[in-house]
């Protein structure tokens, strides 16, 4: 069977409710929506080169707008209504944004195979220049780990970012 073309849904139980706010040692993480528009914007545009080189994939092909911004967190406030993936702002406890995390059905960022199939959603990430060097990257990985398996009922997580903490 040819499954690159597919993509896999994330599905929760029946009565499940993703959690609008994650938290894991002094990573506070909520669901991502218009309110975190400025905050956002500054930090994608602080952070394109470092996305790239840990995350990966096409986006954000290059600074990204409030307008357009706008637009992609009204899209992810809809598709965490839906269920049909979950996307968080992380900041520290004390307010810091240091980035976005997020939990995709499988096949929307790398094509779907029968061993990835067998996953439950994938996971990404990616934090701004000053988190990174304080090691907010390893951090946020951990905490997506430990949310994904406790605050989420997944039981196997696929990992997408170019570069993955070891």
């Amino acid at each position: 069977m040819d499954y690159a073309q597919l993509i896999k849904p994330i599905r929760l139980p029946a009565g499940f409710a993703a959690p609008p706010r994650l938290t894991f040692e002094d990573i506070v993480a909520s669901r991502l929506g218009r309110e975190h528009l400025a905050e956002d914007v500054a930090g994608i545009n602080a952070s394109l080169d470092l996305i790239r080189e840990t995350r990966g994939g096409g986006w954000p092909a290059g600074p990204v707008t409030e307008d357009g911004n706008y637009i992609d967190l009204v899209w992810h406030e809809c598709e965490f209504r839906e269920g049909y993936s979950f996307s968080y702002a992380a900041h520290t406890d004390a307010g810091e944004y240091l980035g976005c995390c997020y939990f995709y059905p499988l096949g929307r960022r790398t094509p779907l195979s029968e061993e990835l199939a067998r996953c439950d959603a994938d996971v990404n990430w990616w934090v701004t220049p000053s988190a990174h060097v304080r090691g907010y990257y390893e951090k946020l990985y951990r905490a997506l780990r430990r949310w994904g398996t406790a605050d989420f009922p997944f039981a196997a997580l696929h990992f997408s970012n170019r570069r993955v903490p070891g």
